[in-house]
């Protein structure tokens, strides 16, 4: 990591940290005081998304619903697909647990971030310890993406927003299956909200078309 001068804070992101068994114990090494964020996602929308962009590299690959069961008669979901498996936030934060407290550890709703972009990022800023620079005005609705993106810069003559990797649409997911993946992670969530103290209330959505139809 570079180094910071009095006053700054480096940041670093990567989606594969959480769910890398080896990272908890590898970042506590090199800084055991640091601050952790995660954004998290109902599981089963973060499967679409992730089974999306996966389909958009690899357009021969099987269909979702192909590759979510082991046996789709009995019902049996294949945890060991990584799309599905990283939905599990429970047993990866149980991992890093081990290493850091949840005083460190800071979860990012992503449909709150989506809804009510300047509430999350007041709550991340408050997390860091910083001032409230980040505001409300700083972000606009982009239809077309399906989420907020930043106002642009008085430096610059365009707005920020995600490249074309974001925002694409996901395909038409068997209603059936979509309610399968519901229930088997109806437990892990329950564990997960217990282990946070936050209820992402993804529970809501079951039975209702309210879960993202963009990545």
């Amino acid at each position: 990591m570079p180094s910071t001068l009095e006053g700054q804070i480096t940041m670093e992101k990567t989606p594969s940290y959480f769910v890398t068994s080896h990272a908890p114990k590898r970042i506590h090494t090199m800084a055991r005081d640091i601050k952790l964020i995660i954004v998290v996602r109902n599981p089963v929308t973060r499967a679409i998304s992730d089974y999306t962009q996966t389909l958009s590299k690899k357009p021969e690959i099987p269909t979702f619903e192909v590759l979510a069961f082991k046996n789709r008669t009995l019902g049996l979901i294949d945890a060991s697909w990584s799309a599905l498996r990283i939905g599990i936030y429970a047993l990866h934060l149980e991992t890093w647990m081990q290493y850091f407290p949840l005083s460190q550890m800071h979860f990012v709703s992503g449909e709150r971030l989506i809804v009510d972009p300047s509430g999350e990022m007041a709550k991340v800023q408050d997390f860091l310890g910083l001032k409230r620079i980040v505001t409300d005005k700083h972000f606009y609705f982009n239809k077309t993406k399906g989420f907020p993106c930043l106002k642009k810069p008085e430096d610059s003559s365009t707005p920020r927003c995600l490249g074309k990797s974001k925002g694409r649409t996901h395909p038409k997911i068997d209603p059936d299956v979509i309610r399968r993946l519901h229930k088997f992670y109806k437990p892990f969530n329950m564990m997960f909200y217990q282990m946070t103290g936050q209820n992402f209330e993804w529970e809501l959505e079951v039975g209702s078309d309210s879960w993202s139809s963009q990545n």
